[in-house]
This record gives structure tokens, C-alpha cells and sequence, in this order.
């Protein structure tokens, strides 16, 4: 049974850092994209960042480029999202989720497999 845990989330001040981590169970991380996604109160669930299966190449949202930092932990099969320079507009529940695919640069806009619960960012002062 396929399942992704996200964990790191909580209330931070603008400006601030966190580090989000996405845990893998049943699945060969390596062979998975990995999406990082978050959604705001009112609003649609939005494509943060990506990395790719086979070779690690990532893909980020313009709102977070430059901030934000995604990365993997074969060995943990787990995924970072670090995030940096936080604002309030990067208050939302982020959620991780999975493609099972190889040999092509990851993207938001595509479908994926699976998906965790999600972790809620609070940035305010």
C-alpha cells in the first residue's frame, strides 16, 4: 500500500524558513516524480515544485523560484521542500504527491498517482 506522509508544517513569521519532508511507503521512490502542491483557503490546489524520477531535474512554480528548493533522500525515501524567505501568501496546506514515471523532466500540470493528507504553513506575524 502506496502512502505519503507529509510532516514539517506549522506557523512561522515572514521572512522565515521551514522544511517540509514527504515520507514514501510502497512505492520505489526512485522510480516516481514527486510533486510538491499547495492550496489556500478559497482557492485551487496550485503545482509548487517537482523533481524528476530519473535524474533529479526539478521544476518550480514562478511564485517560489528562487526560494523554495526541492529535493530527495533516496535512502530516506523521503522529499524536502525547503522554504525560504516565507511570505503570507505562501499560507496553505501543502500536500506531496507521486507519478510513477521515468525519463522525463517532471511537471505540475500532469496527473499523479497519489497524494498525501498534506501539512498546513501558517505565515504570519
Amino acid at each position: 500500500q502506496v502512502q505519503l506522509v507529509e510532516s514539517g508544517g506549522g506557523l512561522v513569521q515572514p521572512g522565515r524558513s521551514l522544511r517540509l519532508s514527504c515520507a514514501a511507503s510502497g512505492l520505489t521512490l526512485g522510480t516516481y516524480a514527486i510533486g510538491w502542491f499547495r492550496q489556500a483557503p478559497g482557492k485551487e490546489r496550485v503545482g509548487v515544485s517537482c523533481i524528476s524520477s530519473s535524474d533529479d531535474r526539478t521544476v518550480y512554480a514562478d511564485s517560489v523560484r528562487g526560494r523554495f528548493t526541492i529535493s530527495r533522500d533516496g535512502a530516506k525515501d523521503t522529499v524536502y521542500l525547503q522554504m525560504n524567505s516565507l511570505t503570507p501568501e505562501d499560507t496553505a496546506v501543502y500536500y506531496c504527491a507521486a507519478v510513477h514515471e521515468s525519463f522525463r523532466l517532471c511537471a505540475l500540470r500532469r496527473g499523479y498517482d497519489y497524494w498525501g493528507r498534506g501539512t498546513q504553513v501558517t505565515v504570519s506575524s
